[in-house]
Parts: C-alpha cells; structure tokens; sequence
C-alpha cells in the first residue's frame, strides 16, 4: 500500500499525535507577518505569501507551525505544553507545489532540556515507522551551541563572528563567509548620505537616512527589511572592509566544520579538537554528551545518527539542538530542533525553552512504504 493513502485522513496523523501525548493545536491559516519576518530568518522570509489587511497590517499566508504554536502558547499563559499539529502550509518551494501537509510536535517550556531534545528525536522517528518510512533513512545532528562556543575562542573581530553565526545553517552561505573574510573587501558602494554615518558607526543617522530612502521609495510597509535590520548589515560590512581575519583562526574553523562522526563517539571528537586547540569549551562539550547520553536512553541507536559540525537549518531561532531525517533520495522528511530564544523574540517577559519538529507529509507520501 502507497504511504500516501496511510495518511489519507488527517486522523490517522492526529491519531499518531495522541499516542505521543500532544495536544491538538489549530492555528488561523492567515497569520500577521512581522514575526516570521522578524525572527525566521533569510530562508523563510523570501519564501512566505504577503497580504495586507485594510487596516495595513501586514499578513502572510501560515509558512510553517512553530511561530504560530509559539505565539498561541503566549497568550494562553502556559508555563509548559505539548503541542501536536496536522495542516497546511505556503511557501515557494524549489521543487513540489507551494502548497502542502505538515505535521508535527513543539515541545515548551520542558525545563529538562537533554530529555525534551531525546524525545523530539525519538518522536520524529517514531512518527516515521508508522508510516513504514524506515529503509534507507539518514539522521543528521548539529549543534549551534558548540558552533558558536568554538567562534567565541577564536579570534575574531565581533563583525566576524556575527557574519558566520548568521551564515550557519547555509553551507554555501557559510564558505563563502570564510571566503571573503581570508581577504579584505572593498566598502559596499552606496549613496553618500549613507556611507557617512555608516563608516562613522552612526547607527541613528543611518537609520534616519535609510527611513527617508524607504519612504521616497514606498517601501516602508513593504515586508522586507527594516531600516535596522538595513542598517545592522551595513554596518558589519563597513566594519569588515579591509579587515581580514587571522588566517590561522579560520583554519581551525574549517577543521571543526569538518568534524563528522557517529553520535555516539562525537563528544570524544570534540573534547579531542577542543583540547588539541586550546578552545575552553568544557561546559558546551558536558551538555552535548548529556544530551547524546539521554537520546541513546530513549531508544534511538545513537551510533546510526550522524554528528555534522557544519550541520544547522537556516532558521534563525534555532540555539542549539538542529536535526533533520532524509529519504534514500535526499529529500528531507523531518526537521527539528531547539529554539529556546524565539519566545522572548516573540514578546514574552522571561526566556522560555522549547524544541520541536515538523514532518513533510508530502515527501513522506512519495517514499515507498516497507512492511511494518
């Protein structure tokens, strides 16, 4: 029997939720914009539908779950829930229709962060199998927290740093940030009523010169960029030209970035770089082996799961934990992990841990079903 008829109705997929102890979250299909444009990252934003109410408010056509989940949670008060969803989402994809079923679970406000991430990962895999989607599967895992403790003893300028966190996620976009930071670039080119405050540092006057072009342009209600997110990338840019990053530094990030290794041996391949390179990364390390430890103890074979250091999803909430499981073909079936910083991006008063996944239950329909 095809996968696609396994989950012909959408009970089936609720049904599976309810086994794994979520609870059923419905979320408008029409969502406001600006917390996917704020906080989502590149990835995202150049890939939701845009609308604007007759108030002006800007909406968008609901891209994916978490960001809504998160903001449902929020004003329901909850200090801790389980989440479980089934519906449809819209975004311009490179291959398949704009259109499609996502499921999922986000797990907030679990205070036991090794036990919540062994779970997510558990659950997705266990999600899987009932389906029949097992031959041939690949589990991938990174870690930002350990990406951003070995940028932290390296030395690099802030501008630097800042440029590689934000490239992880994107190999492409990350190569090409070592690229240009082993040689120094020219300033970008731009109108003189920018470039003054810009190379002065003047972030105020910047951003007093990038509104008024945005308003002469229309653009102010625009959905895209803000004048300070605008101004935030100049910046870097003028503090990066003709700067280059010490050679010997970036060599040790390209070391780690090539750090591949079965789960269960990467916390000794990681004590063995960061002890070899003098990286103070102790307490980064003891949690990336809590977390291997509590994953293996929710059953999931931890030596079949591949520990990628260059490893991340270009989402920028995502703090730590990032993992996704890929068909025999490539294609991404399920992709999760740990955004303990979205809900105070998205207004709450305190920090708040979450972690979560999403299935494409598209791409799982068009994987051959083994038998169960």
């Amino acid at each position: 029997m095809n996968a696609l008829r396994s989950f012909s109705a959408r009970a089936d997929v609720e049904a599976i939720l309810a086994r794994l102890g979520a609870d059923r979250a419905d979320v408008p299909v029409l969502q406001p914009a600006d917390p996917f444009l704020d906080t989502a990252g590149e990835e995202l934003r150049r890939r939701i539908f845009l609308s604007e109410s007759e108030t002006g408010e800007m909406l968008c056509l609901r891209p994916e779950f978490t960001i809504p989940v998160c903001l449902m949670h929020l004003d329901a008060g909850e200090d801790k829930r389980r989440y479980g969803y089934v519906g449809t989402v819209f975004r311009q994809r490179r291959a398949g229709g704009n259109e499609f079923l996502q499921a999922g679970i986000e797990d907030i406000g679990e205070t036991d962060r090794h036990a919540a991430d062994a779970r997510s990962l558990a659950d997705a895999l266990t999600f899987l199998r009932e389906f029949g989607v097992t031959a041939g599967i690949s589990v991938t895992l990174g870690d930002q927290a350990v990406f951003n403790a070995v940028l932290a003893g390296l030395d690099l300028s802030p501008s630097a740093v800042v440029r590689l966190s934000h490239a992880f996620g994107d190999r492409d976009r990350l190569e090409a940030a070592l690229a240009a930071l082993a040689t120094p670039g020219a300033a970008p080119e731009v109108p003189a009523d920018i470039q003054e405050p810009a190379e002065a540092g003047d972030r105020a006057a910047l951003i007093n010169a990038l509104n008024m072009r945005l308003r002469i342009a229309g653009l102010e209600a625009s959905g895209g960029r803000s004048a300070d997110e605008i101004a935030e990338r100049l910046l870097i840019r003028f503090r990066a030209a003709g700067e280059a990053a010490d050679n010997a530094a970036l060599d040790v990030l390209r070391a780690f970035l090539s750090i591949r290794a079965p789960l269960d041996r990467a916390a000794d391949e990681l004590a063995e770089f960061a002890a070899a390179r003098g990286l103070a990364m102790d307490e980064t390390l003891a949690a990336f082996a809590g977390r291997e430890q509590a994953i293996a103890a929710a059953g999931v074979d931890t030596g079949a799961v591949t520990y990628d250091a260059a490893f991340g999803r270009p989402l920028d909430y995502y703090t730590a934990l990032v993992y996704e499981v890929a068909a025999p073909d490539g294609a991404v079936l399920v992709g999760g992990g740990r955004y303990d910083r979205l809900l105070t991006m998205l207004g709450a008063g305190e920090a708040a841990p979450g972690v979560g996944f999403s299935v494409w239950l598209d791409r799982i329909a068009a994987q051959p079903e083994v038998e169960r």
